[in-house]
């Protein structure tokens, strides 16, 4: 699109808007507990109780829904149950039982009291962005878009720049990419307010708009405010999970984009280091390109200076206890991965890297059995059902051509689910032990990228579960150790791990269990009775349906480079990607 055509459609969305019913009147100063006066689409958007990683206790704030509101506040056992930490984006083209608690974009930029915006992407269109801003503020907005496009001809670059000179509160930051292959593949923001709140927001969508056609995932922090008493580099290292130990893993990250030992992004760190993460639980998984050396440092060591890739998920692991369910049915764990991009990883990285990083437990008596490995990635047919059609597809890569990778897919074929499922009769008896669980998002492409250990073969418990912007590749994760013991990592990438121990509540003697979620952010009480549970339990927000289905013997996975004649739900065929 010419620049004069940019021009022309933003001119007539601003005067769309200037044309709406709308107060002028300053906004009221707000804080944590009140986030009011949204429009009904951004509300539908917005989680219905207190962010997960609140203290022990459990408020409402549902907006025009006294219902809601109603019934958990007077619900006993609203105290031992807690919401999904990673909610799931709105789209617009799904119906409303598909978005409950699902959270847009305007509903995270477009409060007034935002100041300062640092946005981290591999993809922009700026213009979109700026556009989910408040329209009384977005120009006041001080907004830091950091991206890794260093080439001169990159359209992402040129596109960036071109913004920033049409929006004068822009500032374009470059990330240092010393990898050839390696891509600025981190999506976050952290957001800097007026009542000097701040917080972080991890999510896996690109700000481009077709992403938020797409099934994303969006994890926050809680608003975090000043700190009272400053820390000291003396003080011993906060355990993992917690919000201390977060605080201390995401400053090192951001200090870890400095080129050549001169900082990159000063400004932000100076800003976040004033601020107190208590509140906030998990564990943040990130990957800086470079060398990395796990074996040769001390644990310490490990944790002050930062690890990042497989070695860190293998040291976040080793630290959950797992819970597995002791009957006949339900010993052997399942871990489910769910990308958006299968990369040319090869089978040795898969079995002797990839699988037992994430087969990783704390230490136990017995020896545990090996986890089922699943892996979730969409057919043909799923990607021509989906919202956007095969422009989805555009967005979700594997190849498969050449010999090296054929072989890689008959050694993931056994693994391969399917993104959606059709419920059977059996699955809806509601006698099966494995009934149908849908999540009404099968229309929305998945570019969500989710990592999950289920407890059961029933997949009715989970021991840990993680959000991330990392595909399945060695460029995100890093490869396996070479004869130094060295892995080499090649993109930027952000992410989260939680766990059911981090909402343990000191008075109950048993531990909390974390529990699937679907069209709801909220565990119900149902599930509890269902499943035994009479102390605290914490959901998770599942973007799949289950039971999963694995892929028939002639089914193979979507792959953008191939053409595919048959029609999508929009008319078109498609002509192959690149082609």
């Amino acid at each position: 699109m010419n620049p004069a055509e940019e021009s022309r459609k933003r001119r007539n969305y601003d005067a769309f808007q200037s044309s709406r019913d709308r107060s002028i009147s300053p906004p009221p100063k707000r804080h944590a507990s009140t986030v009011r006066g949204r429009s009904e689409r951004e509300e539908a958007g917005t989680l219905s109780v207190v962010n997960a990683a609140a203290p022990f206790t459990l408020s409402s704030d549902n907006g025009n829904d006294p219902s809601k509101s109603t019934k958990q506040a007077t619900n006993p056992q609203s105290r031992t149950l807690f919401p999904s930490p990673m909610q799931l984006n709105f789209v617009e083209q799904l119906p409303a039982s598909s978005n409950v608690d699902c959270v847009s974009l305007g509903s995270i930029l477009g409060d007034p009291m935002i100041r300062e915006c640092w946005l981290f992407n591999y993809l922009f269109d700026m213009d979109f962005v700026m556009r989910h801003f408040d329209q009384d503020t977005r120009d006041l907005v001080q907004v830091r878009v950091v991206h890794g496009s260093w080439k001169r001809e990159d359209p992402n670059g040129i596109h960036i720049e071109d913004a920033a000179r049409r929006y004068p509160n822009i500032k374009v930051i470059k990330a240092f990419m010393p990898e050839m292959f390696g891509t600025h593949h981190t999506k976050a923001m952290v957001l800097f307010r007026h009542d000097d709140l701040a917080q972080v927001v991890i999510l896996t969508a690109n700000f481009i708009e077709r992403d938020f056609r797409m099934s994303q995932a969006i994890w926050k922090t809680p608003l975090l405010p000043l700190q009272k008493h400053a820390s000291s580099a003396s003080d011993p290292l906060p355990p993992l999970g917690s919000g201390l130990r977060f605080k201390h893993d995401l400053l090192a990250y951001f200090r870890g984009y400095s080129r050549n030992g001169n900082a990159t992004l000063p400004d932000l760190i100076s800003q976040l280091q004033n601020y107190d993460f208590n509140a906030v639980r998990g564990a943040l998984i990130g990957s800086l390109p470079g060398l990395q050396t796990p074996d040769k440092l001390q644990p310490e060591q490990q944790g002050r200076d930062g690890q990042w890739g497989l070695p860190a998920l293998k040291r976040i692991l080793s630290s959950i206890t797992t819970n597995p369910d002791h009957s006949a049915d339900s010993e052997r764990s399942h871990i489910v991965a769910q990308v958006s991009s299968i990369a040319s990883v090869g089978e040795k990285w898969l079995s002797t890297t990839l699988i037992p990083t994430l087969s990783t437990t704390a230490p136990t008596q017995k020896p545990l059995p090996k986890p089922k490995i699943s892996l979730i990635f969409p057919t043909a047919s799923e990607i021509r059902n989906s919202v956007d059609g095969y422009g989805s597809g555009s967005s979700i890569h594997i190849k498969t051509s050449s010999p090296t990778q054929a072989r890689q897919l008959a050694v993931l074929k056994p693994m391969l689910c399917h993104w959606s499922a059709r419920p059977t009769p059996e699955t809806l008896d509601p006698a099966n032990p494995k009934p149908a669980r849908q999540t009404g998002r099968g229309r929305a492409a998945p570019h969500i990228k989710t990592y999950v250990r289920f407890s059961d073969a029933a997949t009715s418990k989970i021991d840990w579960a993680m959000m991330t912007s990392a595909n399945l590749s060695t460029q995100a994760w890093g490869t396996g150790p070479n004869a130094r013991g060295e892995v080499r990592i090649s993109s930027y990438e952000l992410g989260i791990v939680v766990w059911p121990a981090l909402w343990r509540d000191p008075a109950s003697p048993r531990p909390p269990t974390m529990v699937p979620l679907f069209r709801s952010d909220m565990p119900p009480s149902v599930d509890r009775e269902r499943l035994g549970i009479d102390h605290v339990a914490v959901g998770w927000r599942v973007p799949y349906d289950l039971p999963l289905v694995p892929y028939a013997g002639d089914e193979t996975p979507w792959c953008a480079s191939d053409p595919c004649d048959e029609l999508d739900c929009m008319g078109r065929v498609w002509p192959g990607y690149g082609r």
